[in-house]
């Protein structure tokens, strides 16, 4: 079975309605008690490294990679997959 991410947001989203976000861990904890009737669970984790914006990729990356734009926020949120040989 295939993970759709999509289906946990309504969940996470629900888990975190009406609580002012003060900070990080506060949050986390909040995404971690998101579960549904078929027993889906979510693993938080904080990544604390510092992403710059406006990097540029090297051409190889671009040639080996299919960058795939999410359904609900294609400008926030996508994946690089990696092309077989």
């Amino acid at each position: 079975m295939k993970f759709d991410r999509t289906l946990t947001v309504p969940h996470v989203t629900r888990a975190c309605q009406g609580v002012i976000f003060e900070s990080v861990d506060l949050v986390k904890d909040l995404m971690a008690t998101a579960t549904t009737t078929t027993g889906l669970k979510v693993f938080t984790t904080i990544l604390d490294k510092t992403y710059h914006t406006g990097r540029k990729v090297v051409q190889q990356f671009k040639e080996t990679m299919q960058i795939v734009f999410d359904r609900v926020l294609p400008q926030s949120n996508y994946t690089a997959v990696p092309q077989s040989s």
